[in-house]
């Protein structure tokens, strides 16, 4: 069996590449990756391509495993990037790692290698079972760490190459092994905020792209002008963070695109506007469409939280989403998640929002 690992220099990935050594495999090629956009960002800060590939290096000697570096940067502008700038200047919430996953890693990768390998081999914390030639996805044993929120819009074709060696494994008991072995990236840190990034802070990669816009902050019970921002498209429903003004907690509430508007609310009037209905569309399944929408849970972002609804077919690509709780961060653009048990469905994005 001819199996690819990609490596991202990570603890995880570097795992998923032993348990698949200590499983006796040996026809075995890593690949890294480099979809970082140091080249167009250089002027503000480093991306950690090279201290990657360092590890990357480190470990496949440390298994005598061949390794090979691949550039999907234009790929990933074209495929990834393009749509994260398009949806902040929509004034939507983007959620580009779905589509590294869908289109980068396991789409233009898979049209690259072009069916050289029976496997391909990832550190990603999720489960994939077969079951009567149809493949399902599963969340990791990790709820914490579980990645099946950023691997809903993959596909059956896909699934069908992919194997998740970490899937059956909490973290804590990942970096154990990392230890055990004396990976030479045992004691690094896992990596944060958008794949395409690295080092570089969000906020300047939108100031590149999309520049600086003065603007009104504006409380939304009075209609008081209580600070400005530099461009609507750097702030999201439910923010908190990075609004800069005294006697908070404000919490962003709405936007106002035409007249470049952000409208906040104290902690106190914010917890009252919580939301729980809205519509996606651009739906997509994991297997065939259910039958029934009986005893979904969705997830509106990644993390352990899921929640009880009701679920309405609108039309074929529309359905009404109704929360048993209402969530104070709901917004256009994020991608709901479908879940029935620990199986994950598929999704859709959220378009609007009703009440």
């Amino acid at each position: 069996m001819k199996i690819a690992v990609l490596l991202s220099g990570g603890v995880d990935s570097s795992v998923a590449l032993y348990r698949i050594i200590n499983k006796g495999y040996t026809n075995i090629k890593c690949y890294y990756l480099k979809i970082w956009l140091e080249d167009e960002l250089s002027y503000i800060g480093n991306c950690p391509w090279q201290e990657d590939l360092n590890y990357v290096e480190a470990v496949c000697n440390k298994f005598n495993v061949p390794y090979e570096i691949i550039n999907f940067q234009k790929e990933y502008y074209n495929k990834v990037v393009s749509y994260t700038i398009e949806e902040l200047k929509n004034g939507n919430t983007p959620s580009p790692d779905i589509f590294c996953n869908q289109r980068i890693k396991f789409g233009a990768f898979f049209d690259k290698i072009n069916e050289q390998y029976d496997l391909v081999v990832t550190g990603h914390y999720a489960k994939i079972q077969s079951k009567e030639k149809k493949f399902f996805l599963k969340q990791a044993k990790d709820k914490i760490k579980d990645q099946s929120y950023f691997l809903s819009h993959i596909s059956q074709k896909q699934m069908s190459k992919l194997c998740f060696p970490l899937g059956t494994l909490l973290k804590s008991e990942v970096r154990q092994i990392a230890k055990s072995i004396n990976l030479p990236n045992k004691d690094r840190k896992d990596s944060q905020g958008i794949c395409f990034l690295g080092k570089i802070k969000y906020n300047e990669f939108i100031k590149y792209h999309l520049g600086e816009k003065k603007g009104n902050i504006i409380e939304k019970e009075t209609g008081k002008i209580i600070g400005t921002h530099n461009g609507y498209w750097f702030f999201t429903v439910g923010q908190r963070k990075g609004i800069k003004l005294s006697n908070g907690p404000w919490f962003v509430v709405e936007k106002d695109l035409e007249k470049n508007i952000i409208y906040i609310s104290h902690n106190e009037n914010y917890l009252k506007q919580a939301k729980r209905k809205f519509l996606v569309n651009e739906i997509h399944w994991i297997n065939d469409k259910p039958s029934d929408f009986e005893n979904f849970k969705i997830k509106i972002r990644h993390g352990e939280k899921k929640y009880s609804c009701k679920l309405k077919l609108i039309e074929n690509n529309l359905i009404e989403i109704s929360l048993n709780t209402k969530d104070h961060g709901i917004s256009p653009g994020q991608f709901a998640i479908f879940y029935k048990n620990t199986a994950c469905l598929g999704g859709a994005k959220i378009f609007k929002i009703i009440e």
